[in-house]
């Protein structure tokens, strides 16, 4: 009896958690429309995202600020060089 009774709430438990993780938020959808598509144009030679800006995980997107070294890389030592 006792281990029907564990077995029991064991699967009520996780039928419970599994269907409270499976809900949408609605209110992230509803900010993720409102966002307005990027006013500047700019001349892009890698791939967009869909509203229209340039992907930054693309290395043809990245451009550096600094000086560069032989290999194109940008120089570490310089202060616009380094990460924030």
């Amino acid at each position: 009896m006792r281990k029907l009774m564990l077995a029991m709430m064991a699967l009520i438990g996780f039928t419970l958690s599994a269907n409270a993780q499976q809900t949408p938020k609605k209110a992230d959808k509803a900010v993720k429309e409102t966002k307005a598509p990027a006013t500047k144009k700019e001349e892009v030679k890698g791939p967009l995202k869909k509203d229209g800006t340039p992907d930054k995980r693309f290395k043809e997107n990245k451009e550096p600020k600094g000086p560069l070294k032989k290999d194109g890389t940008p120089d570490k030592r310089f202060k616009e060089n380094k990460k924030k």
